[in-house]
């Protein structure tokens, strides 16, 4: 259904509602108003106290005091001065609202005249726009015409957009594809050593393929209204219903394009996107499944099985309710959750798939927030790798937000370009790197465009960034949801039992070593304590589970992880 109000704004970390819909809630410690700024919460319901408190010998009384008033000697008056207005600008790096004086983001210290919209993240934060001097990085490499890899991008998708302006920018806005290519086009990576793929827009048989005929009637029927609201935060206008349709052409043509072998891999620059569309609903920003297109696509064209990773911070409830029967694809996904408290709430560890195609969805959920590359890899190396390489996929799609990337203001995770980087080359030894790279979220432009050409540089063959070393160790909270997953997916791919036993055996040295420190040792975004068990005595990391508020939240662990198996 279309709700064409919207009461809550798009301020950071998406969360759910009670109706079902979503919305953005801020996810730093100061949270931003989207009326008058300088009004005291209560106000309003104390106007709204007085006056039917009122009686009418209040009121009365109320006019005599007027008249009063108005025969008293006004000689002496003076015009009341127009009151001075509040001057706030939006960054246009995070959307963060700024007070006028200042002239870097308090959030993210960008320049509030920054070239990052004109050059991408090559151009500076610290001061503004005067254009660049030199970019190392736009030089050599192959030309388009000899390129093996593929990039879909079409302008139109821009017009997609809120209609409403308002005081503070919805996350989800044309500027991140504008920054992307901006940062593409300085590289000389795209236009220049990509081969662009001519959009059209997808057919409604094809989307009929993963969505009702009501839900396509209705993104289209946008087309006829100014503006309208799916959900709380899910917006179209009149170009939406289009910009959909291209994004969802750009996929299933690069799909088919990279199976049939014309090209190698490709990375598809669309908007909105669209892991959280289920099979009859928008939600989440996303009007159709993109990836989940794309798929079935490359099925139609020859391949057997496909293997979807999706590491945006939050879940692809969409993608897993559109593929939980079908044993054909494998969806897993690495995201935060919290306990189903972060947005949209679903992709527990034990939703694992259902009427015969157990195992083959397979969640990674983190406990908190503040999440980075060590976590990721480690996840990679243990969870998604031996799964996708027992799976054996003929095709692999990456449904790519960067919303769980260092300083993202709605994931606040901390993956880094490089962590990016090293996650593709990873999956490009699958399937003979037959793989498909799709844009879903990320919502701080500079993370967004460094991210994205990282993972660009390493599809056209480039090696991964050098400075992030091979991370043995993840944190705590990361090796505990690890080995969560290994315990409910190895009933499913049992070749996981060894790994499981290993990674078990290295989880009690180290909580047998800790014990051995009392004091313990606090690191960037945790805390120790000594949690009494019954007539045990366990040292217990507690992991920062809400990073955006800064604080540490104490966990106390019925039993010991071990003796649940």
């Amino acid at each position: 259904m279309i709700v064409e109000t919207l009461e809550s704004s798009c301020e950071g970390s998406k969360r759910k509602l009670g109706n079902g819909g979503d919305v953005a809630v801020p996810c730093s410690e100061d949270e931003f108003s989207n009326g008058d700024i300088n009004a005291a919460p209560g106000d309003s319901s104390k106007r709204a106290r007085v006056s039917r408190e009122m009686t009418f010998q209040d009121i009365y009384g109320a006019d005599t005091l007027l008249n009063e008033e108005d025969e008293e000697d006004d000689s002496n008056w003076e015009p009341v001065q127009t009151p001075v207005e509040f001057v706030k600008w939006c960054c246009v790096n995070c959307t963060m609202a700024n007070p006028g004086d200042m002239v870097h983001c308090y959030i993210c210290g960008e320049h509030k005249e920054s070239g990052i919209l004109r050059h991408g993240y090559f151009a500076s934060p610290f001061c503004k726009d005067t254009g660049l001097t030199e970019v190392e990085e736009k030089c050599g490499g192959s030309s388009s015409a000899t390129s093996s890899t593929a990039v879909g991008f079409d302008e139109r998708m821009l017009l997609h957009s809120e209609f409403e302006v308002k005081a503070h920018p919805h996350p989800e806005r044309p500027d991140r594809l504008r920054a992307i290519a901006a940062s593409l086009a300085t590289a000389g990576v795209f236009p220049g050593r990509c081969l662009p793929i001519h959009a059209r827009e997808i057919t409604k048989q094809e989307l009929q393929m993963v969505h009702t005929s009501d839900h396509v009637d209705a993104v289209d029927i946008t087309s006829q209204l100014l503006y309208s609201y799916f959900t709380s935060d899910t917006y179209a206008n009149e170009y939406s219903a289009r910009a959909a349709r291209l994004a969802a052409g750009l996929c299933a043509d690069l799909a088919t394009e990279i199976f049939s072998g014309r090209v190698k891999n490709g990375f598809a620059l669309v908007r909105p996107p669209g892991h959280h569309a289920g099979i009859r609903h928008a939600m989440g920003f996303c009007l159709h499944n993109n990836a989940a297109v794309a798929a079935l696509v490359a099925q139609a064209a020859g391949a057997r099985k496909v293997l979807i990773v999706d590491w945006d911070v939050h879940h692809g409830n969409g993608t897993q309710e559109i593929f939980e029967q079908n044993k054909s694809v494998l969806y897993i996904s690495l995201h935060r959750h919290e306990g189903g408290n972060f947005y949209p709430g679903t992709g527990a560890a034990d939703e694992v798939g259902t009427n015969g195609a157990e195992g083959y969805c397979v969640n990674v959920p983190w406990s908190c927030g503040g999440v980075g590359d060590k976590d990721y890899i480690y996840a990679f190396q243990h969870v998604v790798l031996p799964i996708a390489s027992a799976f054996s996929p003929d095709f692999v799609i990456v449904s790519a937000g960067f919303d769980a990337a260092r300083g993202d203001p709605l994931g606040c995770c901390d993956v880094t370009p490089a962590g990016y980087s090293r996650m593709t080359q990873m999956l490009g030894d699958l399937c003979g790197g037959k793989m498909l790279v799709i844009l879903e979220g990320g919502y701080n432009l500079r993370s967004i465009s460094s991210s994205a050409t990282a993972v660009i540089k390493v599809l056209l063959g480039e090696n991964p960034e050098n400075d992030l070393p091979i991370a043995n160790a993840p944190s705590r909270a990361g090796l505990q949801t690890v080995l969560d997953v290994l315990n409910i997916q190895m009933k499913f791919w049992p070749s996981l039992a060894t790994a499981y036993s290993k990674l078990l055996s290295e989880w009690e040295t180290r909580l047998i070593e800790n014990k051995s420190n009392k004091s313990g040792e606090k690191e960037a975004c945790s805390g120790s304590h000594l949690v009494e068990m019954g007539t045990k005595e366990v040292f217990v990391q507690l992991s920062l589970c809400s990073y955006e508020f800064k604080a540490q939240i104490k966990v106390v662990i019925e039993t010991l992880i071990y003796e649940d198996f």
